[in-house]
């Protein structure tokens, strides 16, 4: 039988994604409890603290989550007054998500959570800007091919 090297676990690019992702994940989660967050919560946040307010499909969109994923935990979120949602008075269609001032408030302590994969990672903050603009790369080329 032959030994092909390119179907050994360990040279599979989405294999060692993979399991760095859940790495990442693991490493953040103390952090993301603390504030009472999960990953995509997180995620939708990061696009509030940035712009303020997103639509729903622009959320959906950005964060590469269907509406069936986006919907409940966006409910979640308004429960827990991180964010309010309300119709657009120009186009009832569209649903927009706004961040509230508890959700603002905790973005100070959201701030050690990239600090601890930077920490932990033993690279350099350009290193780490490098990899991610790599790997955004290979994202891009790999949907642009589907």
């Amino acid at each position: 039988m032959e030994n092909n090297e390119e179907l050994k676990l360990e040279n599979q690019l989405c294999f060692s994604l993979y399991a760095c992702s859940r790495a990442i994940l693991r490493l953040y989660r103390p952090f993301l409890d603390e504030m009472n967050l999960t990953y995509p919560q997180y995620l939708v946040l990061l696009v509030l603290w940035e712009k303020q307010q997103s639509s729903v499909k622009e959320l959906g969109e950005l964060l590469e989550l269907d509406s069936g994923t986006l919907t409940p935990m966006l409910k979640r979120m308004e429960t827990a007054e991180l964010i309010e949602r309300k119709r657009d008075k120009a186009d009832e269609r569209v649903v927009l998500v706004t961040i509230t001032e508890k959700g603002t408030s905790i973005k100070e302590k959201a701030a050690c959570v990239p600090q601890s994969l930077l920490n932990t990672s033993g690279m350099s903050v350009e290193e780490i800007l490098a990899l991610n603009k790599a790997i955004k790369h290979l994202s891009h080329q790999v949907h642009s091919a589907l």
